[in-house]
């Protein structure tokens, strides 16, 4: 299972199980942004994120998940669109403490934090939500019974070797307790510290949590894809005014901070745009 989401439901149980890889989209990213470790890390587990609450996406809508941090990592950003394409970043791209330190806790990277999930379309905010964490997301926001796990391993060279997720929700008619499915994954998640729980193939931890009637109703391809464009980087210079444009220098740079991307241009085309 590389860079896919798959949809599984147990209809006996009315419970969904959605799996998410985002490794080679995380590994993209990590490199375009010169990512260390630490930062990867937690760009992996972003990208998860916003890839399992995609689903129910359509047309031009996008999920966007933020992580705003007290500690030195900043933040992290993550967007999915209805289609699957991966994008994000962090707010610091290399922890020189935390990354001559790896593998470590990092924990004390992000420090506290707050998580805002925002569910949008092209010029319309279609519902938002704050908590301090993800599953607190889903039932406050959403108002689903459904829990997350993360899992992201990542190497001292910034090499992506594991970028899973899984989001499990006890339908509205469903007489399970959530907490109940996922207890047996809880504790097979918190007895294997170093991770890799994920790993396994989803309908082993099916099985595990008890959903072995679950079936497989839906996959769909997830990979990197980013909304700039030289047109889009070109276009933001329309705003400069003629003193403005002919005081830059003869080649100008402009980064995405979503990928990475650097488009350069020469001061003759900046002049020309209206």
């Amino acid at each position: 299972m590389k860079d896919e989401l798959q949809m599984w439901y147990d209809a006996d149980r009315k419970v969904s199980a959605v799996f998410a890889d985002v490794a080679s989209a995380a590994q993209t990213l990590a490199d375009a942004h010169l990512s260390g470790p630490a930062a990867a890390y937690f760009l992996t587990k972003g990208l998860c994120a916003a890839a399992l609450l995609s689903r129910g996406l359509s047309g031009d809508e996008t999920v966007l998940v933020q992580m705003s941090c007290d500690g030195p990592l900043g933040s992290v950003c993550a967007e999915c669109t209805a289609d699957g394409r991966l994008r994000g970043f962090t707010g610091c791209k290399t922890l020189d403490e935390f990354d001559a330190a790896w593998p470590c806790n990092p924990a004390k990277a992000a420090g506290s934090y707050r998580i805002c999930v925002s569910r949008t379309a092209p010029g319309r905010l279609l519902s938002q939500g704050v908590s301090n964490s993800l599953d607190g997301y889903l039932a406050s926001s959403l108002q689903i019974r459904a829990r997350i796990f993360l899992e992201a391993s990542v190497s001292p060279e910034s090499r992506i070797l594991e970028a899973r997720g899984l989001m499990v929700e006890a339908l509205p008619d469903s007489p399970e307790d959530i907490s109940e499915v996922v207890a047996p994954l809880d504790g097979a998640v918190r007895t294997r510290k170093s991770g890799g729980v994920l790993a396994r193939p989803p309908r082993k931890l099916l099985d595990l949590m008890g959903l072995k009637g679950a079936e497989m109703r839906e996959s769909a391809p997830l990979s990197f894809g980013c909304r700039c464009s030289r047109e889009r980087a070109l276009a933001s210079f329309s705003a400069l005014g003629p003193s403005e444009k002919a005081d830059l220098p003869e080649t100008v740079s402009v980064v995405c901070h979503a990928c990475g991307k650097t488009y350069s241009f020469a001061k003759k085309e900046l002049e020309a745009v209206k």
